[in-house]
């Protein structure tokens, strides 16, 4: 008996041993994990609801953007409590990185010999958003080397993939054979010549001193002494300019005066000045009352060309003033609002700049917010303005109905958040008329005298929604506007039914009138393995990236990553491509495409070229810069 207790004693001792060794042996939780779910979870777990970044988009993002955005973006607020220690931790938990990310892999694509230099006897055929002073998206086939026929039996030719970066958001240049493409998270500018269509080759890389992220897509242009340069800006609203030639800067400008002044459109290189416009991202930030709502506002600067000295500036609103107490003793400040997401139109024979703006974040609306805006380029005073949607007051996280622990939430505000995305185009009708055209994410396309501002017409497609209605942009050729819609929206409380026909696509509207001349549906496709790979694809399926038109070809991509060719005459699908797959690519690193949005898709030498993958409003993340060309 005693033999058996004490053998029993002895196994009951190994057993506890085991379990500690087991217990011992169990990892920890990660240092990072308690701080992304107290900071972190409630926004990034719920990334359609919050316009931002989903949980999986942040652990693909290199540890420089991150790091940024917590100390100096977007995220700066939320980041402040965070030391170095425990701001490392949460990067790491999410990323599995504590190191910058390197460009290792240009080494074995940059370009030997001749191709070594850039050459910028072509002339260019996108220079801005809209490629054309114009800004009509619009590109001939001798520009592009693509025709109508080519475009639809095309094939892919090769992928790029940028490490570390889950959003492709902006446009390249196009000089020649020269692409000057900004890559966002990387902080960098790459150089391309693409005059070999088998094997692109890197000639320079600019990148942003401090690591910086850039924002904005690049534009071209040569100024009074001759030299020609590339503009774009960063998340953190710094110009930068260089000389298109070596990719080394002429000079870089923070142009930003408020707390949460941001650069997004594209800016406007001319000879004598180059022009800026500035958005805020207080819309994101304003429903914690912690913070004080709201002081920021939109405007526009011109900068000298050779040496960055601004020249002017116009301010959408005056600054903000107590507006009222928000019942804590603290103020409710106003107005605010109407930021500048898009890229300024200038008509130099006016003498005119064209600029649509965004809601107001507190009362009172101001007149210029939700509007269409022209001003003088000689000095940036206004020549005139119409607003398109009254009394839209609008902050991420509000609510139609917030409640009243919301400080700075109001209720009297239609809260559509319908500002005008979209950057203008100045068209030039068959009969000689010349008509601003604008499209407003209400789903509203606007036409309005350029000298006078008078609406001539307007045709709603639907009531459009934060993220679309009519998001990017639009194209005209041929009388022709060629309208993206992502979302038709809902019926507005009081308002007329939404036309059952109406669905996200392409839209025609002849520009004499505002007819629809024909539509194109998306439509979802969430079948197999592809349902699994396009977050919420049953949703987000829709046209909201600006188009581009080639040869009677209207060319667009979708948010869950497919590409289309559309027959600008009749809206028949031409050909199409999913996006939303791993690449092989040119360059060693691993391709992968997700949803195609914002500005991308451009045309040289006989190539089509488009970014896919934008990380945000819980879409596909991705890294790959594609070209296409016409199969055999």
């Amino acid at each position: 008996m005693r033999l058996s207790r004490l053998a029993a004693a002895a196994a009951a001792m190994l057993s506890l041993s085991a379990g500690g060794a087991a217990l011992a042996q169990t990892p920890l939780p990660h240092p990072g994990q308690a701080l992304y779910r107290t900071q972190c979870a409630a926004c990034h777990d719920n990334p359609e609801a919050t316009r931002s970044p989903a949980r999986s988009t942040l652990e693909a993002m290199s540890y420089q953007a991150l790091n940024y955005a917590l100390t100096q973006g977007k995220m700066k607020v939320q980041g402040a409590a965070l030391t170095d220690e425990t701001r490392g931790q949460l990067i790491n938990y999410l990323t599995g990185r504590s190191t910058v990310t390197t460009d290792a892999w240009t080494g074995a694509m940059m370009c030997q010999g001749a191709r070594a230099k850039v050459d910028l006897k072509g002339p260019a055929t996108v220079a801005t958003f809209g490629f054309d002073p114009r800004q009509t998206r619009t590109l001939t086939p001798r520009q592009a080397g693509l025709s109508k026929a080519k475009l639809g039996r095309l094939e892919l030719a090769w992928a790029v993939g940028f490490p570390d970066v889950t959003m492709m958001r902006s446009q390249a240049a196009v000089v020649g054979n020269n692409l000057f493409l900004p890559v966002a998270e990387a902080a960098a500018l790459y150089s391309l010549d693409v005059s070999d269509p088998a094997k692109p080759c890197v000639q320079w890389i600019y990148r942003t001193p401090g690591g910086a992220p850039l924002r904005t897509s690049a534009a071209y242009g040569v100024i009074a002494d001759g030299r020609p340069v590339l503009a774009f800006s960063g998340l953190d609203s710094t110009v930068h300019v260089v000389d298109a030639r070596t990719g080394k800067a002429l000079w870089t400008k923070n142009v930003g005066v408020y707390s949460y002044s941001l650069t997004t459109g594209t800016p406007r290189v001319l000879k004598d000045r180059i022009i800026v416009p500035v958005s805020q991202y207080e819309i994101m930030q304003a429903a914690d009352n912690a913070v004080t709502c709201c002081t920021n506002h939109g405007f526009v600067v011109s900068l000298d060309p050779a040496t960055g000295s601004q020249q002017w500036r116009y301010d959408t609103m005056p600054d903000a003033q107590p507006v009222r107490d928000r019942g804590d003793g603290k103020p409710l400040m106003g107005p605010s609002g109407a930021p500048i997401w898009n890229s300024p139109l200038v008509d130099e024979k006016r003498g005119l700049v064209f600029f649509g703006t965004g809601e107001a974040n507190s009362p009172p609306a101001h007149r210029n917010t939700d509007a269409l805006i022209a001003i003088r380029l000689k000095d940036g005073t206004e020549a005139w303005s119409m607003q398109a949607t009254e009394n839209d007051i609008f902050n991420a996280g509000c609510g139609p109905n917030p409640p009243p622990t919301r400080l700075n939430c109001v209720k009297e505000t239609v809260y559509r958040d319908v500002d005008f995305g979209a950057s203008l185009i100045l068209a030039k009708l068959s009969g000689g008329r010349e008509l601003v055209l604008a499209g407003q994410k209400s789903g509203t396309v606007w036409a309005l005298d350029p000298d006078t501002g008078k609406v001539v017409w307007r045709r709603d497609i639907g009531t459009g929604a934060p993220n679309g209605g009519i998001h990017w942009g639009i194209a005209f050729d041929r009388d022709t506007v060629y309208v993206p819609v992502a979302q038709i929206g809902r019926p507005l409380p009081g308002g007329a039914p939404i036309d059952p026909k109406l669905q996200p696509g392409m839209y025609a509207v002849d520009a004499n009138t505002g007819e629809i001349r024909w539509h194109y549906s998306a439509t979802p496709d969430c079948e197999g393995e592809r349902g699994k790979k396009a977050p919420r694809c049953e949703r987000l399926y829709g046209f909201s990236g600006a188009p581009t038109v080639i040869d009677g070809a209207v060319v667009q991509g979708s948010l869950d990553g497919r590409l289309f060719v559309l027959d600008a005459g009749t809206g028949q699908e031409l050909w199409r491509y999913d996006t939303l797959r791993d690449f092989e690519t040119v360059n060693g690193v691993k391709g992968r495409g997700g949803s195609i949005d914002a500005a991308s898709i451009v045309a040289a030498n006989g190539l089509l070229f488009v970014n896919s993958g934008y990380g945000m409003f819980g879409q596909a993340p991705g890294n790959s810069f594609l070209a296409f060309r016409p199969r055999p």
